[in-house]
């Protein structure tokens, strides 16, 4: 079963941020498919552009300034990802705030009208969607927290046609946290907690921005019928340099100190299952004891 949330009949904007640096390509596809299969009357797509020094990517920008809901700001400070978003959100004229990456592509029309559905329900905080790896294997399903050591994707790699661990790839449900590749979150909520750690440059961000929302009495929810590509890492690339390595140790570090008893202990997740693998198999040996 689906419970539909009807929209407000005056639609709320939303504000979509979207980071990029060149990988024009990516940057191409993403904005195309928003502006073609988004359903939803009333956003804005916000694009940050971190320095990009690539002519053909320069020349796209320009051209997106005859796009009535599109609009471009320059930023050129060293990339973090929480500074960025944080003073974007200065210039977002929505209701609501949208977070998505550069390298998303949009799979279902109704996808916004699903999430803002739900964003602008008073008890809800942020709102996440379901992102598919190209091969059409799960990306994004939630986010688990302590699953590798801090966080990672519930049910990341399950196939399209299967449901998951008693159905909750399929099914709209709280989790902790989502990811902010795709996450949609009222102004006011987003005000409320102070926006993004700009401790967290690069990794955790957006787990540790839910878990603050979460804190201040808003449930995080995850709906599946929200759905997307995601080209993951695409643009800035994995963890794969000793700098880059470095600063996710780092951040990982901050988070654990931060948020070590929930990590433990996320609420979303049996204590029963594996913190080492995405799939919901059961841990051995057993987390708790019965006795």
């Amino acid at each position: 079963y689906r419970v539909r949330y009807a929209l407000p009949k005056a639609k709320p904007k939303v504000t979509l941020i979207m980071l990029t640096r060149n990988g024009l390509p990516l940057l191409q596809k993403c904005v195309k498919s928003i502006l073609m299969k988004t359903n939803y009357p009333a956003y804005e797509i916000l694009i940050v552009d971190n320095a990009s020094d690539d002519l053909a990517t320069l020349q796209y920008l320009k051209s997106l300034s005859s796009e009535s809901n599109v609009r471009i700001i320059r930023d050129e400070r060293p990339f973090n990802f929480s500074a960025l978003n944080n003073s974007a959100v200065k210039n977002a004229r929505g209701e609501v705030i949208g977070f998505i990456n550069n390298d998303v592509e949009v799979i279902s029309e109704d996808w916004l009208s699903e999430m803002v559905s739900h964003a602008v329900r008073p008890e809800v905080g942020a709102v996440g969607a379901r992102l598919w790896y190209p091969n059409d294997t799960l990306q994004h399903g939630g986010v688990i927290l302590g699953l590798g050591g801090v966080a990672s994707h519930a049910h990341r790699h399950l196939p399209r046609h299967q449901r998951g661990y008693f159905g909750r790839a399929s099914l709209i449900q709280s989790f902790s946290a989502v990811t902010a590749a795709c996450l949609l979150v009222r102004k006011e909520v987003y005000e409320e907690v102070g926006g993004f750690d700009e401790q967290l440059a690069v990794a955790f961000n957006d787990v540790d921005f839910c878990l603050r929302v979460h804190e201040a009495g808003y449930p995080n929810v995850w709906t599946p019928y929200a759905e997307l590509y995601h080209h993951e890492s695409a643009t800035r690339g994995y963890d794969d340099t000793s700098e880059k390595w470095a600063i996710f140790k780092k951040e990982a570090q901050y988070m654990k100190k931060r948020w070590r008893n929930l990590l433990l202990n996320d609420p979303a997740y049996s204590p029963n299952l594996t913190l080492d693998y995405e799939d919901f198999s059961l841990a051995w040996p057993p987390r708790i004891e019965l006795f």
